[in-house]
């Protein structure tokens, strides 16, 4: 089933933009309970104003909650970034981390997003367990585990740990553009002949090929279905 949805997400990649660990780390950070597509939006203003660990620290409040408010929860959102710059100023001299024990002791930093920026910033495999992530592999019958940190190692022994980065990409996007969470396409979904779960969304080819997105692919990839 994965190397089919490689197939057919072969550009999948992590859709937050960014150009350090910093950046990513934030934007991880700022992408809860929001889209990716927001998160971008605010970021190049944020990190032009704040390029830096100890900016971000020193920042203030009200300037940073306007940048962020259309993320939503801005208050609580400036509070974490801002806290996050001062930790990392002092316990890392301002620079991120590349090691899950030091990232998930870092304030607002769980478990997803030091994998989200382990994967992508270090080259570190990792498997990033979200919300699509979670509701996928539970729905095609990988693991039945809930809790995020059992369904991070259930999978992880299912997959090499060399592809575990790029498994992260291609379920999420699948999770994005194709098995939707209340109305997947079951009948435009390639693998659906072995899903336990084929038949709880739309089986019809030409109605299923109707409710595929790609409104974030690149686009070469937005004819595809």
């Amino acid at each position: 089933m994965y190397r089919t949805l490689q197939e057919r997400y072969p550009y999948a990649h992590c859709e937050l933009d960014f150009d350090t660990p910093l950046q990513l780390l934030v934007a991880t950070v700022l992408s809860a309970q929001t889209t990716d597509v927001t998160v971008n939006k605010v970021t190049p203003t944020l990190f032009a104003r704040w390029p830096t660990a100890a900016a971000l620290a020193d920042a203030d409040r009200t300037e940073m909650e306007e940048v962020l408010r259309p993320t939503g929860f801005f208050r609580a959102k400036t509070n974490s970034v801002i806290k996050l710059g001062a930790a990392l100023v002092e316990r890392h001299d301002g620079e991120v981390p590349p090691r899950m024990a030091d990232l998930v002791k870092l304030p607002g930093v769980g478990r997803k997003t030091a994998n989200v920026v382990l994967g992508n910033a270090f080259g570190i495999p990792g498997i990033t367990v979200d919300t699509h992530f979670g509701r996928l592999v539970r729905r095609m019958g990988w693991t039945a585990e809930e809790d995020p940190v059992k369904v991070e190692h259930a999978v992880g022994e299912l997959i090499p740990r060399k592809d575990w980065t790029m498994l992260s990409h291609v379920i999420i996007f699948h999770g994005r553009r194709t098995c939707h969470a209340r109305r997947p396409a079951c009948g435009a979904c390639p693998v659906a002949r072995w899903c336990p779960s084929y038949g709880v969304g739309e089986t019809d080819p030409v109605v299923a090929a109707s409710l595929l997105r790609y409104e974030l692919a690149p686009s070469a990839a937005g004819s595809e279905g």
